[in-house]
């Protein structure tokens, strides 16, 4: 076999399977790595283009991690995760949103993504179509695409948020369309799913025999907006969550999954065999995730990311970027960059090798208009944001 090197797919020669050809690569990772390799040669990079928190791990999720340690509790936990992180969880629900839900639906994973592998592994079979919005997060069509379906992706517009319609899922939905996946807020846009929209869609859903997933791993960092868990309108729903964004924990890799009753059996088995538990000290530590301390640390969090909003929002439509849909969550602006008469890949890559600033292309996303869109994170601070500004304002002239 030929050296394998990153970003490269094999050639056909090689034993690897389909499903894996058609899984293209993150162009954001090679972007980050092209700016690491600037960095090493001593040059200022700012950095808008990963979308992981720049906070550390809030201390009283790290004491207890360290403490779990010291008492040994390095040991396998059961498939579906600790019982007493589920019980709190479940307490998470109905103290956040007023929703009663029960422990033993709720599935620990290793990360957001451990949960998508989960629920696709469980609902997709090869041939099934899953539609999903686009622009929209690329690792979400790729788990479809692991297990032989088929990911629809729905084109979606800034009028509706760049979220699917009701009259969307219903016109895409065909005798071959199996599911569909949401995201609450969504990435790139950091865009909401109207409430009275999710509970049609998920009607329209159960009555045409399929399933809904929907990401909310973006929950707690919204602003100004009310977020809805899709517990509310249905029992019948995948719901993912993550401890990686709001709760600052993205190396712990930690997540859950709130599923149906007569799918939770299933997930346990498959969890049992796909990767046996999620990451035991990271699990201990995230007990005190949900403890006033922690949470106290994390609204704190939650108003400087809402501060970066409001100061990079109107510093970019004053450079140009057009943005049509202004995000009520997450840490994201997805900018429309027409009227610059430049693609988002070559913008980005000038932008980085010229002038110092790290943005993600479109491309990424998906196809619909991804050429003309770029996605900002203000996940670096407010000084920083503002030297990529100045940066920005700096190259744009120069055109």
């Amino acid at each position: 076999m030929s050296e394998q090197h990153p970003g490269i797919i094999p050639g056909p020669s090689e034993p690897v399977s389909g499903r894996a050809r058609a899984i293209q690569p993150f162009r954001v990772m090679a972007l980050l790595a092209r700016a690491r390799e600037l960095e090493a040669a001593g040059h200022d990079i700012v950095h808008m283009e990963v979308g992981e928190p720049d906070f550390a791990t809030p201390e009283p999720i790290l004491r207890a991690g360290r403490e779990a340690l010291d008492r040994g509790a390095t040991h396998y936990t059961p498939a579906n995760g600790l019982p007493e992180l589920r019980e709190i969880i479940a307490g998470w629900y109905m103290s956040r949103y007023g929703l009663a839900v029960d422990p033993r639906r709720i599935v620990i994973t290793p990360g957001a993504s451990g949960a998508l592998l989960l629920a696709s592994c469980c609902l997709v079979e090869p041939g099934d179509r899953v539609l999903l919005a686009d622009p929209g997060y690329p690792c979400n069509r790729n788990f479809v695409r692991a297990f032989d379906g088929e990911p629809v992706m729905v084109p979606v517009e800034p009028g509706s948020g760049y979220q699917l319609t009701p009259a969307q899922v219903e016109s895409a939905w065909t005798p071959g369309t199996r599911g569909v996946l949401l995201a609450s807020p969504s990435n790139p846009t950091g865009t909401l799913v109207d409430a009275g929209d999710l509970a049609q869609i998920l009607d329209t859903v159960k009555e045409r025999g399929g399933y809904a997933v929907v990401d909310e791993i973006y929950h707690g960092l919204t602003y100004g907006a009310a977020e809805r868990s899709a517990l509310e309108f249905s029992d019948d729903v995948f719901v993912i969550n993550s401890f990686s964004k709001y709760f600052g924990m993205t190396g712990w890799r930690l997540g859950w999954m709130v599923a149906p009753g007569w799918a939770v059996d299933t997930l346990d088995r498959l969890a049992q065999n796909l990767y046996i538990a999620a990451p035991t000290v990271a699990q201990h530590a995230a007990l005190a995730a949900f403890a006033p301390d922690t949470l106290a640390i994390l609204e704190s969090r939650r108003g400087e990311f809402m501060r970066r909003r409001d100061f990079l929002l109107p510093a970019l439509r004053e450079l140009g970027f057009a943005i049509a849909a202004p995000p009520q969550g997450a840490f994201y602006l997805y900018a429309d960059i027409s009227g610059f008469g430049v693609g988002s890949e070559e913008l980005c890559r000038r932008l980085l090798d010229e002038h110092g600033v790290a943005v993600t292309p479109g491309l990424d996303f998906g196809s619909h208009r991804a050429e003309s869109h770029v996605r900002f994170a203000y996940t670096t601070s407010l000084e920083r944001l503002a030297t990529g500004v100045d940066r920005m304002r700096e190259a744009l002239r120069a055109g």
